[in-house]
């Protein structure tokens, strides 16, 4: 077999192995069913203002693992609105709840912090 016959079965092999993959990866795509959407809580909001103040902070990759430059005005904003839950849910919060809250104020205030000292490095995400 020359060189050239040897290329064309090879390349027809990749071929014809590729095209199987792809359509064993449709079909699997199709099997898959949607995630839930997790049940709106308390936690839930207040993990979802954490995570916003974290992409502010530069904390977060993007799509594809790309690095998110900090906005720190942004931070500021989430962490601010954080604030303003804690104090108009005062009181009405149960144990669990407010410490969720409380740690990850702290956690965001330090992180913060920290970025306008100039550190530079993004902080790690907040831990509950």
């Amino acid at each position: 077999m020359s060189e050239e016959e040897r290329k064309l079965q090879i390349d027809d092999d990749w071929k014809s192995e590729a095209a199987t993959e792809k359509q064993r990866l449709s079909e699997t795509v199709e099997k898959e069913e949607p995630r839930p959407v997790p049940e709106a809580n308390f936690a839930g909001l207040v993990q979802l203002m954490a995570m916003q103040a974290m992409v502010g902070l530069g904390g977060m990759a993007g799509q594809g693992g790309q690095e998110v430059p900090p906005n720190l005005e942004l931070a500021k904003h989430y962490i601010d609105m954080l604030d303003v839950l804690e104090t108009k849910t005062k009181g009405n919060l149960d144990a669990e709840e407010k410490k969720l809250l409380d740690t990850m104020l702290h956690q965001l205030r330090m992180a913060y912090v920290e970025m306008m000292r100039g550190s530079g490095a993004p902080p790690a995400p907040p831990t509950a």
